[in-house]
């Protein structure tokens, strides 16, 4: 995926008012280019989570298909949710990119 298909896919669900935006997600996809591209053109930053980490985050979706092929059955919830907060925007396909989001602050 491209950084203008990660940055598409982002602004099309962050909601409006959101503070700073981090990019979660599993660590062997933080090495993608379009991520890294991604972040570094918003400064924002990037992290990547093992999916041992991600397997133990409680999310309202799972894929048992996700979990057979990466380790977890939840990535983009899971890495939203790993460090608290709510989750304001549930998994998201847009293309070929898979976002939630997840707020510790009240969004407007």
């Amino acid at each position: 995926m491209s950084a203008e298909e990660v940055l598409a896919a982002v602004d099309a669900v962050l909601p409006t008012g959101a503070g700073a935006v981090r990019l979660a997600t599993l660590a062997a996809r933080a090495q993608e280019p379009g991520l890294r591209e991604a972040a570094s053109a918003r400064g924002w930053s990037l992290v990547g989570h093992p999916a041992t980490a991600l397997a133990q985050v409680r999310t309202p979706t799972a894929s048992a298909r996700v979990a057979d092929a990466v380790g977890t059955g939840s990535v983009a919830e899971a890495a939203a949710l790993l460090h608290g907060g709510s989750l304001v925007v549930p998994r998201t396909v847009c293309g070929r990119v898979t976002v939630a989001v997840a707020s510790d602050e009240p969004v407007p």
